[in-house]
């Protein structure tokens, strides 16, 4: 159905990558600049003249993390994640290439993002993403995603393979 993504916990299961460190083909990461004035700031998340139609978002949310708190690794089989990470609060943010087809199949890319480096960053189907907060308070976290959650009206299965439930998973977070 999705021909980027086999098999998802076969494929892991009986060949586990052995990741290396660099940057990921199709991850996109734009550091968000802040306007401020007397009022506050404002900054630009994302315009839809500036994405590709395929990642234009079809719903967003925003969520929080609390200090030493993780939220997944996890991967999508067809949807795009939109995040921006922007404070307060700083996250450690993972991404692994897991895509079969992807030149950059085994690539593991980690960075602090948030409120030391506010940034934009788009993940791909078949990335693994994680993200753990590893600032003193909470951080917030905006997701625009392409797809809504469970489909339409909330009835169809949800686009996610979780990583985190798995006591031998190779996806680490330090």
């Amino acid at each position: 159905m999705f021909p980027h993504v086999t098999e998802i916990p076969q494929r892991l299961m009986n060949n586990p990558p052995t990741f290396t460190e660099g940057m990921i083909h199709d991850v996109t990461i734009r550091e968000i600049t802040r306007f401020a004035d007397s009022r506050g700031w404002l900054a630009e998340i994302f315009r839809h003249d500036e994405l590709s139609v395929d990642i234009h978002p079809a719903m967003c949310y925003v969520s929080e993390t609390l200090p030493g708190i993780a939220r997944g690794p996890h991967e999508h089989t067809d949807q795009t994640d939109l995040f921006a990470f922007f404070g307060p609060g700083d996250l450690k943010l993972y991404l692994w290439d897991v895509r079969n087809d992807s030149p950059t199949f085994g690539i593991r890319w980690a960075k602090t993002v948030g409120e030391t480096f506010p940034c934009v960053v788009v993940v791909p189907p078949g990335v693994v993403h994680a993200y753990k907060c590893v600032s003193d308070k909470p951080a917030l976290v905006f997701n625009a995603p392409n797809r809504l959650y469970a489909g339409e009206g909330k009835k169809e299965k949800v686009d996610e393979v979780r990583h985190e439930e798995s006591a031998d998973s190779v996806f680490r977070l330090d």
